[in-house]
């Protein structure tokens, strides 16, 4: 018989492995705000707070994870067999390195922020964005841009690390074509999305 005062922790945990699982379509917009009905929310938040549109941090959050809470990078393999380290610190939804989120704790975020918190991950994306606008002058829509200063480090971009990655461009391309996606999903959900954020007493 479970006791009683351990009810509430059970629930607590039920919740939050059922707030972490990856969206059922990941490629309507509509869909996974339907389904996550904080994300639109918590994006909206971010580019009321950092000027970065919606559909650009959900199309980075998708090439970066494709929604997975607790994404990371793949391992390297010893010997061809045995499992070895992975290929670098990335975790979470925006796969951001040990180092850059240290960074962003220090310099934007809570020091409870967590990369599998999608709250945190568009809060993170919404701060790189940007750091990359007043660095690098990028514009805060030009999504395959962003995405490449994002992939590439500032320091990368700055000497044009990615000309000499012709996949790396291939996937900038994919991933502004999927913001011009999503932005135009949203343009059908969104009314009813900011509709919908209603509390009930």
């Amino acid at each position: 018989m479970i006791k009683p005062y351990f009810t509430p922790l059970i629930l607590i945990l039920f919740l939050s492995a059922c707030t972490a699982s990856q969206p059922k379509n990941t490629q309507n917009i509509c869909s996974i705000f339907r389904e996550k009905d904080d994300w639109f929310d918590y994006t909206q938040s971010t580019y009321e707070k950092w000027g970065v549109p919606i559909h650009v941090q959900m199309a980075i959050i998708y090439q970066e994870s494709q929604f997975v809470a607790d994404a990371k990078p793949p391992r390297d393999w010893l010997l061809g067999f045995i499992p070895w380290f992975r290929i670098s610190s990335a975790y979470g939804y925006p796969q951001a390195l040990d180092s850059t989120w240290d960074w962003y704790l220090e310099e934007a975020g809570s020091w409870g922020a967590d990369r599998d918190d999608f709250e945190d991950a568009s809060d993170f994306v919404g701060w790189y964005c940007t750091i990359s606008h007043k660095k690098l002058g990028i514009s805060k829509w030009n999504t395959r841009q962003q995405y490449l200063a994002y992939h590439e480090g500032h320091t990368g971009y700055r000497k044009q690390s990615y000309l000499k990655k012709r996949w790396l461009l291939k996937v900038s391309t994919k991933v502004d074509k999927r913001a011009k996606l999503f932005n135009r999903q949203l343009k059908g959900c969104q009314q009813e999305l900011e509709n919908s954020g209603w509390f009930f007493w």
